[in-house]
């Protein structure tokens, strides 16, 4: 997987610069490892498209959407850029700024129980006795 490919590197560094107040609510809480002792990463680069944050261990990346996402052009474009993004088997979770400055709280939950359910299947596909993963059967 391509992933912070160099010619992104500019336009990352200015998305991290430039962070909407949802982004800088968000990173608070996930940075350094604060939220459930897992690193996360922001503005992101997988493939040709930056994802909001990202967390390589187990493959999800969360996206906060502003009101720029509710145009009938943006949402056809996020669609296929997620449905090109779970192709690599990356999980994308989404919420709306507005999640997160009016119910934060619900936001992290919703993450948390996300990212369980993630390492209840990762844990799934691992062999009982030494612990190597399995491969995953489509």
């Amino acid at each position: 997987m391509n992933v912070n490919k160099k010619y992104q590197l500019e336009r990352r560094r200015e998305l991290r610069k430039n962070q909407t107040e949802a982004e800088r609510i968000l990173w608070d809480k996930l940075r350094n490892r604060k939220f459930m002792k897992l690193k996360f990463r922001r503005q992101y680069g997988i493939g040709d498209y930056i994802v909001d944050f990202y967390c390589s261990k187990l493959r999800i990346a969360i996206e906060l959407d502003g009101e720029i996402h509710d145009s009938i052009e943006a949402k056809q474009y996020d669609k296929i850029r997620d449905e090109l993004i779970k192709k690599l088997n990356i999980t994308i979770i989404r919420f709306k700024n507005r999640e997160i400055f009016e119910e934060l709280d619900l936001v992290l939950k919703k993450i948390k129980e996300k990212i369980e359910k993630e390492l209840e299947m990762k844990s799934i596909l691992k062999c009982p006795v030494c612990g190597e993963e399995l491969n995953k059967i489509e």
